[in-house]
């Protein structure tokens, strides 16, 4: 990794995009695409698509969701504490003790998910962390105290937690899941600017918004480009480390290569071709199973109008929806370096039909 995409990756992680409010992070993201592309697209409610070779017929998509897990303000106490509600999949039980930026028109409001101390708790019948009792505290005293600051019901608050690596071998912090995603898309672009690359084809590189709360970004976006295939790029569960049952989510595991899904979204004939470059390639990868649906925006896309030849390669990720979130940077480099040999076999008009 380069000293440019180095310092993009740290900036874009470690920049909050909240569900519903991830358009700080969209114009870093399109500010390092600029130069690797032709035109850009966005939308309404703020997915962003960098465009490769506009104006063909046949349209390729890859792409990752920008959006993170967060919070809602949603009560304030008379003593100035903050109770709140989940906007996406957030985790009430590693609340406690946390630290929080809450994001106001007047600036980021510190604070902290509070917590009774282990000396005052039934230890036999203890109440455990839920969206019932867990609690931020801003340093006020009041309600009115606290709505002086900027806070109001409805405002968004994420986790303050930053970038790290462990070990050399790990990037880790919160929303890896999926700005990881939109750093690998963005390198596939660089990478095919800076070696030359010219496409028979039109190449969205899409940055979704409001995955986390039922793949709406994605559904929008779809409906607009109406490409004729696309490749997702998202986390998956890496299930070594304790507490995971295999039998039930398979194996997947960190530093062993990317996850190719099998499923009813992914279209088979698209996951031969690929399978077929990594193979070709050297390039390592593992396989999983998704029964019905593969809850990411493959499902939006596939299913999004009159049917869109859909794959989706994931990175294993340890601890997901949490602040630890932790990827294998060579993971993270199998992932841009698969999606990009693929992009460069890949004939314009190619027929993924089943039968034709």
């Amino acid at each position: 990794m380069n000293k440019k995409s180095r310092s993009f990756l740290e900036k874009y992680l470690n920049n909050a995009s909240p569900t519903g409010f991830e358009s700080s992070g969209q114009e870093l993201w399109l500010e390092y695409m600029q130069p690797y592309i032709d035109e850009y697209i966005s939308d309404t409610y703020g997915t962003v698509a960098g465009v490769i070779n506009p104006g063909t017929e046949y349209k390729v998509v890859i792409e990752a969701h920008a959006d993170e897990i967060s919070w809602f303000v949603n009560y304030i106490s008379d003593d100035g504490y903050i109770y709140v509600t989940k906007n996406g999949g957030s985790d009430h039980m590693i609340a406690p003790s946390k630290r929080v930026n809450i994001h106001t028109d007047k600036g980021i409001v510190k604070g902290i998910f509070g917590w009774p101390a282990i000396h005052v708790r039934n230890r036999e019948n203890e109440d455990k962390p839920s969206l019932k009792n867990i609690f931020v505290d801003v340093g006020c005293t009041s309600r009115e105290e606290v709505e002086k600051l900027g806070v109001h019901v409805g405002s968004v608050m994420t986790f303050d937690d930053e970038l790290m690596e462990l070990n050399d071998k790990f990037w880790v912090g919160r929303a890896l899941d999926n700005r990881i995603g939109g750093f690998m898309i963005a390198e596939v672009a660089r990478r095919l600017h800076e070696k030359k690359v010219k496409l028979p084809y039109t190449l969205y590189i899409v940055n979704a918004v409001q995955e986390e709360i039922g793949l709406r970004g994605a559904q929008m976006i779809a409906e607009r480009i109406k490409p004729d295939l696309a490749i997702i790029t998202d986390v998956c569960h890496e299930t070594t480390s304790p507490a995971y049952k295999k039998i039930e989510s398979g194996l997947q595991k960190a530093g062993a290569g990317p996850v190719l899904t099998y499923g009813p979204a992914v279209q088979n004939n698209l996951l031969r071709m690929i399978i077929e470059t990594a193979e070709k390639n050297k390039i390592p990868f593992q396989r999983a199973a998704a029964s019905r649906a593969t809850g990411t925006d493959t499902d939006a896309f596939a299913y999004s109008n009159s049917g869109v030849a859909s794959a989706l390669i994931s990175l294993p990720l340890k601890y997901m929806h949490t602040t630890v979130e932790t990827a294998h940077k060579e993971d993270v480099e199998h992932v841009i370096e698969l999606i990009y040999k693929f992009l460069i076999q890949l004939k314009a008009k190619h027929d993924f039909r089943y039968i034709s």
